[in-house]
């Protein structure tokens, strides 16, 4: 595939390294499940760790404070921390806090 800037989109080079298995994610939770970074959830069946978390409307925005945040498997963790992928690409699923099943809240470290 050549990107010659006719009628071939040249999306295919954005992707810096990710592999077509990669199942990083933006997971928008309507509510607070209780999580924060590096917590460990299961969701829609499987495990999966919370890379970062971005707490919404605390102040200003919608009835309920929504968490942003990026969801992924424990191998992925490393291509979060290099940004081997690219935020705006990644598929967003909704959920509310209720459906969110919480195997561990927070990392040792968080406050």
């Amino acid at each position: 595939m050549s990107c010659d800037g006719g009628s071939v989109r040249c999306f295919d080079t954005l992707n810096v390294g990710l592999s077509e298995s990669t199942r990083m994610k933006r997971l928008i939770i309507d509510g607070d499940p209780g999580i924060r970074k590096d917590a460990i959830i299961d969701y829609d069946g499987e495990e999966v760790h919370c890379f970062s978390v971005t707490r919404n409307g605390d102040w200003h925005g919608p009835e309920r404070v929504q968490l942003w945040c990026i969801v992924g498997s424990e191998d992925e963790h490393d291509d979060f921390m290099r940004r081997k992928f690219i935020p705006h690409h990644l598929e967003v699923d909704r959920i509310e806090a209720e459906a969110v099943d919480v195997i561990k809240g927070k990392s040792e470290l968080s406050v």
